[in-house]
């Protein structure tokens, strides 16, 4: 093979019409392997690009597919990692913090010790106030967007009706991405569950991407007998080992005019997919993306699980609705995300520096005219059961956002022209609000406690009563907003056992802090290190508890 005429083409292309070139024949010709040899278009086509006559060779989509990779798996991984910063730097992850940040940072320190040597009294009192109203006011933002979401009137949403009309001959070929790392265990599971998809076989594009250094999951593939529209991606070693580096990577493998993502434990409605095609078809041209909505099949295994199902209750079914009707920046959850597939491209794919890719993509997609939107769907997912196991994914989410409003926050001017006030506003009390409450809570929490418990005499002495009183009102005000919040969320799934957890939020948020430290720690040390959360670790199975889901009910 003459790798000189394959390195000539695009790679999307040599995957989206199935032909590689070969080598050049002693008659002059060019060999050229090709799933339909009778494609007299592409004939004619490679025969301008490459100004000699073509003769196909006829090969199978699967031995095309793997070709190109073997050949250019290598290029493919560095432009998984690269294209993006080389397209546009400005929104890559790549540095963490530029120089204007760094000098901004380090200048706020250096601002507030001054201060503190100047006036120690004075700085603290200040900052305690400034503190817990930021810390309130972002609660009260959150309760602001439930309420909206709890409100709105979800026109986006799809019926039973309009799905069993959509005309099976009308579908789309859709692509399903499926990147697993160290996930042996659940393979065959999630083979299973993507079964139950009512949608035509002949339509599906399922993309299995798996880490070249992964040997469990790639020995237990192996071993599996998997569907004619199932194909293993191994995606080469390059680093940051990450799930949007995996994802990038299997673009250049994609069939379909639709993509979804969905991780090794999800379970989604059988339906889900016929309903975004339904949903892009009604929705205006800006839209190319729609999430569906994520919860848990074991939210009732042990407390952690069902602190976590509140949570994600009132996030998809409450504030991501509400974000949607302001139309402000929604962060993608990392699974159940659909794409238009060419705007997806358009965008530049997956930052495979970001740990939250999801989250980052969400705001790029506004910052770039389009919007996303969200489709009434739900993906059943394993809830951490195990405490060490959901601080490290968490550390890693807040990481992420961390990361996200660092990029996105470079020029603050451009960011307003892109998305506006409301926008940018609603961005920095969503996004980087959610790391900062998580930073300051641990710390307004022990100054209450030192003053309403242990009445230390230097923590009166310091601030006044009515430093004290403020403080203590927000903290105490923000954990019942969001205790309200987490009761308000049981109502649209019915999940009313729940309801009297959502008293613990204020214990399960110091778990949110020691995670959100871990993930400060992170940033500046590891920031794009990708914490591995373990799954299959439950004993409830999700086959039992899919058909008991409940699906949200719409606000009238």
């Amino acid at each position: 093979m003459d790798e000189s005429y394959i390195e000539q083409c695009d790679l999307l292309e040599l995957n989206a019409l199935l032909y590689a070139p070969l080598r050049k024949l002693e008659d002059g010709h060019l060999l050229v392997a090709a799933a339909d040899p009778q494609d007299e278009k592409l004939k004619t086509l490679l025969t301008v690009r490459f100004q000699m006559p073509i003769q196909f060779v006829a090969a199978s989509d699967l031995d095309i597919t793997w070709l190109v990779h073997i050949k250019r798996g290598e290029y493919y991984v560095k432009e998984s990692v690269f294209s993006l910063m080389r397209k546009d730097p400005e929104q890559s992850g790549l540095v963490t913090f530029t120089d204007p940040q760094l000098i901004f940072i380090f200048g706020a320190i250096a601002i507030f010790v001054s201060l503190l040597f100047i006036n120690f009294v004075k700085t603290a009192m200040y900052s305690n106030v400034l503190f817990s109203v930021a810390f309130f006011f972002t609660i009260l933002f959150k309760l602001y967007l439930s309420l909206k979401g709890s409100m709105a009137e979800m026109n986006e949403m799809v019926n039973k009706d309009e799905v069993k009309a959509l005309p099976e001959n009308t579908l789309p070929v859709y692509t399903i991405l499926l990147p697993v790392y160290k996930e042996d265990k659940l393979i065959r599971k999630l083979i299973w569950n993507l079964r139950s998809l009512d949608y035509p076989r002949g339509k599906l594009d399922v993309k299995l991407l798996i880490e070249e250094d992964d040997d469990k999951t790639l020995n237990a593939v192996r071993n599996l007998d998997f569907p004619a529209n199932f194909e293993t991606i191994v995606v080469p070693f390059h680093m940051p080992k990450t799930k949007p580096k995996a994802c990038n990577y299997g673009l250049f493998f994609c069939k379909g005019e639709y993509l979804a993502i969905y991780d090794a434990e999800d379970v989604p409605d059988s339906d889900q997919l016929k309903k975004c095609v339904v949903l892009f078809r009604k929705l205006p041209d800006e839209f190319v993306v729609l999430q569906g909505a994520l919860n848990y099949f074991n939210k009732n295994e042990n407390m952690l699980t069902r602190m976590f199902t509140l949570e994600y209750t009132y996030w998809f079914d409450y504030m991501l609705p509400g974000l949607m009707s302001l139309d402000i920046p929604i962060p993608l959850g990392g699974t159940s995300n659909h794409f238009k597939f060419d705007k997806l491209m358009e965008l530049g794919g997956w930052d495979p520096f970001n740990v939250t890719e999801d989250a980052d993509l969400g705001v790029r997609v506004f910052e770039k005219g389009f919007k996303v939107g969200v489709v009434n769907s739900t993906t059943l997912e394993e809830a951490n059961n195990e405490p060490f196991n959901w601080i490290r994914q968490r550390s890693r989410w807040i990481k992420g956002y961390m990361q996200t409003t660092l990029v996105h926050m470079r020029n603050p001017a451009r960011l307003i022209r892109r998305i506006g006030w409301r926008g940018f506003l609603g961005f920095n009390f969503f996004i980087a609000g959610t790391s900062i409450t998580f930073l300051l809570y641990p710390i307004l929490l022990s100054f209450l406690l030192l003053y309403s418990i242990v009445k230390l005499t230097f923590v009166t002495a310091l601030f006044p009563d009515w430093i004290l009183y403020i403080a203590t009102f927000n903290l105490v005000a923000g954990n019942t907003l969001m205790i309200y919040v987490n009761m308000l969320s049981v109502f649209k799934r019915r999940y009313y056992e729940l309801i009297l957890f959502a008293a613990l939020n204020p214990l399960y948020w110091i778990m949110h802090s020691i995670a959100a430290y871990k993930g400060l720690w992170q940033l500046i040390y590891k920031p794009f290190y990708w914490e591995k959360t373990n799954h299959g670790l439950t004993k409830v199975s999700s086959s039992a508890n899919q058909a008991n889901a409940a699906e949200p009910v719409a606000a009238h």
